[in-house]
């Protein structure tokens, strides 16, 4: 639904303070009720009001060390365990993909942590089935590390991004690994 949008004729001209609608001459003026209605319907002005459905963000951990054996050795997808947050419930924590809503842009974070383990690990964010954003922890002299990134990505509806373990192995206790991202704005 459009805004409604009162013509200067509607307008009342008497001066203006902050609960009063500003005059500008030969121009068109958009109206917000500044407070809306909790209705999907709308409010009293005929204009839509967007719910807190609009709203998009996850963010994951592993709370456990993770054992090769979990991962997938074809798609080697890296899964967390317990969800901090899940706005919208695009997160899906079985397989630990997220899946784009709508079309917009969206922010993602990663921070996959490696214990004892003297492996170069690469991890990659992966929209799908492409790298997109990636990652190396390395140093043979330091026995915790974490590969970190994060950036915007371009997603349309449906599209799927997660993690995955591109070089090395993930052994050990990992288990303060975060996997987080949410819609920037929609297009």
């Amino acid at each position: 639904n459009l805004p409604r949008v009162l013509s200067s004729k509607e307008l009342p001209v008497s001066g203006q303070n902050d609960t009063e609608p500003i005059m500008l001459e030969g121009k068109c003026l958009v109206v917000c009720d500044s407070t809306p209605s909790s209705e999907p319907s709308g409010n009293a002005l005929g204009m839509s009001v967007r719910s807190g459905t609009g709203r998009v963000a996850f963010s994951a951990i592993r709370n456990t060390n993770h054992e090769p054996s979990e991962m997938s050795n074809r798609t080697m997808t890296i899964y967390f365990d317990q969800i901090l947050v899940n706005v919208g419930s695009h997160f899906d924590p079985a397989r630990s993909i997220f899946v784009a809503p709508r079309k917009g842009v969206y922010s993602f974070s990663f921070h996959v942590v490696k214990v004892y383990n003297r492996q170069t690990i690469q991890v990659s964010l992966v929209l799908n089935g492409w790298p997109v954003i990636s990652a190396f922890a390395g140093d043979q002299d330091v026995t915790r590390e974490a590969a970190t990134n994060a950036g915007l990505v371009m997603m349309e509806r449906g599209d799927k991004a997660y993690l995955k373990l591109e070089r090395g192995n993930l052994m050990g206790g990992w288990k303060y690994s975060t996997f987080s991202g949410f819609l920037v704005f929609p297009l």
